[in-house]
């Protein structure tokens, strides 16, 4: 089959995060996918209850890093595949059903990359990994190089993602009749008030540091001083610096009320992808797209977190963004562009055999 009829099959095989037997069935066909290709099996692992496709070495020098899971609810992104012209579009097709493939096709003719590469796909990473991350963490320490699959920014790799904070912030004040005795009454809604702007305040433009209020909940008739308040922040940076001082800020919050009380959870998600943990990859991949007659691949730094900032974060070089050209991650119009798939494949095979003769 051509790689197209096999992307098809993998993006017409729904599988939201959310959906654990949908997530089952798109690991069997992976798995399918790699005995078609590679005529060779892969393993299906399960980790804290979902599953993992893991092909190659058991302990590999370098780790090609994908996932399997979309965002998309079943039957909320449709037609499921739609040719249009040189786009395609479809569910998961550019983030990152597309990349999974490209990584697979990539092996095909790269001799002995059992004993060195190994092929992972999760199915939770579009919810913070929680599961696979210390699978994750796990294979990165002992690895050389992981290579994360991840759609591309207009082709360009990434060389620093934003990490990722996300906390929940509640205020129990206490309930009293608004209009007989307001003054009885502590106000969640007016605490939460200064805790969003206390929150807005803590940006720093200087490292792309975001602290964005979220959702919000908070009272509940409109003739009572709400007695509970309930607001999400997802806080954002590209230094690890940035991300422990909102972290410490977030914690040590005080009520302007003396008798309301503030509860916090949640906290550092994934730490930053730096460009320390990428420069040396995204050189060589340079020079490697040149020997191969390719254009400057060129990289970008972008907001988004993936799987590659919880490898970075063991010490291990990383590139990311070597997936799919295309357009519209989580988005109605997500598609990727058929024309670009052979070079990006070629170009990953020719960058596995580099860092294999290294």
């Amino acid at each position: 089959m051509t790689f197209l009829a096999e992307l098809r099959e993998l993006v017409e095989c729904q599988s939201p995060t959310e959906d654990l037997d949908a997530c089952i069935r798109v690991v069997n066909l992976a798995a399918d996918l790699v005995q078609r290709n590679l005529n060779s099996s892969a393993k299906i692992l399960t980790e804290g209850g979902r599953p993992v496709l893991w092909w190659g070495s058991e302990n590999p020098e370098i780790v090609l890093l994908t996932h399997l899971d979309t965002v998309w609810p079943t039957d909320s992104y449709l037609p499921l595949w739609k040719e249009d012209g040189d786009k395609i579009f479809g569910p998961g097709t550019f983030d990152m059903k597309a990349g999974f493939l490209q990584a697979l096709y990539a092996l095909k003719n790269i001799e002995g990359a059992e004993k060195k590469v190994a092929l992972i796909a999760t199915t939770d990473e579009e919810v913070g990994s929680q599961t696979s991350r210390a699978l994750i963490e796990r294979v990165s320490k002992q690895a050389t190089a992981v290579l994360v699959f991840e759609a591309s920014l207009d082709g360009k790799v990434k060389t620093g993602r934003k990490g990722t904070s996300m906390y929940q912030i509640t205020v129990h004040g206490r309930a009293s009749h608004a209009g007989l005795d307001p003054e009885k009454g502590i106000n969640a809604s007016v605490e939460i008030a200064h805790i969003i702007l206390a929150m807005t305040a803590l940006e720093n433009k200087e490292f792309g540091t975001t602290v964005v209020p979220t959702t919000l909940r908070s009272g509940t008739v409109t003739n009572t001083v709400p007695a509970l308040a309930v607001l999400d922040i997802d806080s954002r940076s590209f230094t690890m610096a940035e991300l422990q001082r909102i972290d410490s800020s977030i914690k040590f919050l005080k009520a302007k009320h003396p008798d309301a009380r503030i509860e916090v959870t949640g906290g550092i998600n994934r730490p930053p992808l730096e460009l320390h943990s990428t420069e040396a990859l995204y050189e060589k991949l340079e020079l490697v797209a040149k020997e191969i007659g390719m254009a400057p691949i060129g990289s970008a730094a972008v907001g988004g977190a993936s799987d590659g900032n919880l490898a970075a974060a063991t010490g291990v070089a990383v590139l990311d963004g070597l997936g799919a050209v295309g357009d519209g991650a989580h988005a109605p119009h997500e598609h990727i562009f058929s024309s670009s798939i052979p070079a990006r494949i070629q170009l990953t095979e020719s960058f596995i055999k580099e860092l294999i003769r290294d």
